[in-house]
C-alpha cells in the first residue's frame, strides 16, 4: 500500500488533493498534517474519516522528523506554508520562517529517512515577480524577481529543493503553481473575497459596494481541481530536481475578473466598486501568463475546467456558506 503524507492537508489545495487521491487510488493510505487545537478541519470534514491526521508544526524540526519517521511515506506532497502574499509584507519574518525553515526541516526529515520518497513542493509564480512584457510567457529559465517577501520565501524554497537534490539525491520535483481558485479558497484570496462580499450584498448583509485593490493586473487562473490533479502527476511521473510550471497559459485582467463575479448577481446593476487603499501592496506584479509546455509535454496534462465554471462555484460556494450562518 502507497503511503501518502501531505503537508497542510486541512488547507485549501491540501483538501482537494487528498480528496482527488481517495477517489482515484482508494487503496492509498494517506496521512496530512495539521497544527494547533484550534485549527480548521472543515475542508477536510468529508473525508477526515479515511485521512490519518498528525499535529505536527512544521517549523520544529524534532516534530517533523518524527511524523516521517512515524508515517514512513512513499510521496510526500509539500503544501504547508504561509500563503497568503499581503499576510508576507505584515510578518515577513513567520514567512520566511514557515517557507524556508519549515521546508529545510522536511528535506532533513526525509534526508534522513531509510526509504526513497518521491517529493513534490509547491512553489509559485510570485517567484518570478518583476516580468517584462517581452518575457511572455513565463518559461522555467525566466529570471526569479520576487516582490512580496512572499515571492523570496517560494524562492527560497526552490532553490534549497534544488540543493537537496544535486547534494543529497533527494527525488525532489519542484512546481510553479500559477493562480489556482475554486470552492474553500480563503476570504482573504483576492477572488474568493470579491464572490463572498457578493454573497453578503446577496443576502442583505453588506451595502452593494465591493472593495478592490489592484484592478489592472494580469493573472493566468487555473481551476484548483485541475491544479491538484497536476500536483500528482508532478509527483508521480515528472523527473526529480526539474522545476515545471503549471499555469492555464491564458491570462485575465482582475477588473475583468470582477465583472465577471458580478454578473452573476441579479443585484448586478446595483453594485458599485470602491478601490480601498488597504487593499493595495507596496509592490505588485502586474503580469503573470505561464508557459506550461514542458510539464503538459512529459504528462499530457491540460487543464479542462472553464474559469468561467471555477468563477460560478466560488460564488455559490459563499452562498451556501453566508446562508447557513444567517
Amino acid at each position: 500500500m502507497m503511503r501518502v503524507l501531505i503537508t497542510g492537508i486541512n488547507g485549501f489545495v491540501g483538501s482537494h488533493l487528498s480528496e482527488y487521491i481517495l477517489q482515484n487510488h482508494p487503496d492509498f493510505e494517506i496521512f496530512g498534517t495539521i497544527h494547533g487545537r484550534t485549527v480548521n478541519l472543515e475542508n477536510i470534514k468529508p473525508v477526515m474519516k479515511k485521512l490519518r491526521l498528525i499535529d505536527c508544526d512544521i517549523v520544529d524540526a524534532h516534530a517533523v522528523l518524527a511524523a516521517v519517521k512515524e508515517i514512513e511515506p512513499d510521496i510526500v506532497f509539500h503544501l504547508a506554508a504561509q500563503a497568503f502574499v499581503p499576510v508576507s509584507w505584515r510578518s515577513p519574518q513567520e514567512t520566511l520562517s514557515t517557507n524556508i525553515i519549515g521546508s529545510m526541516n522536511l528535506f532533513e526529515a526525509i534526508r534522513q529517512s531509510k526509504k526513497e520518497i518521491r517529493v513534490h513542493i509547491a512553489g509559485s509564480s510570485e517567484e518570478y515577480g518583476l516580468v517584462h512584457p517581452d518575457e511572455t510567457p513565463i518559461k522555467e529559465t525566466n529570471q526569479l524577481r520576487p516582490l512580496s517577501p512572499y515571492g523570496v520565501s517560494k524562492a527560497g524554497m526552490d532553490l534549497l529543493g534544488y540543493q537537496y537534490y544535486k547534494s543529497y539525491g533527494l527525488k525532489i520535483i519542484r512546481t510553479r503553481a500559477f493562480n489556482h481558485e475554486g470552492p474553500r479558497r480563503g476570504e482573504n484570496y483576492v477572488t474568493s473575497n470579491w464572490s463572498k462580499q457578493l454573497a453578503q450584498i446577496e443576502a442583505g448583509l453588506k451595502e452593494p459596494v465591493i472593495d478592490v485593490g489592484n484592478l489592472e493586473s494580469f493573472r493566468d487562473f487555473t481551476d484548483v481541481r485541475d491544479m491538484v490533479k497536476a500536483y500528482y502527476l508532478a509527483a508521480t511521473k515528472c523527473t526529480p530536481g526539474e522545476v515545471y510550471n503549471i499555469c492555464s497559459e491564458k491570462a485575465y485582467k482582475m477588473r475583468d475578473v470582477l465583472n465577471m463575479i458580478i454578473g452573476l448577481s441579479d443585484k448586478k446593476n446595483k453594485i458599485k466598486i470602491k478601490v480601498d487603499p488597504a487593499r493595495m501592496r507596496p509592490s505588485d506584479v502586474e503580469l503573470l501568463l505561464g508557459d506550461c509546455s514542458k510539464f503538459r509535454n512529459e504528462t499530457g496534462w491540460k487543464p479542462v475546467i472553464p474559469f468561467e465554471k471555477t468563477i460560478k462555484d466560488s460564488v455559490q460556494y459563499w452562498r451556501e456558506i453566508i446562508r447557513a450562518d444567517m
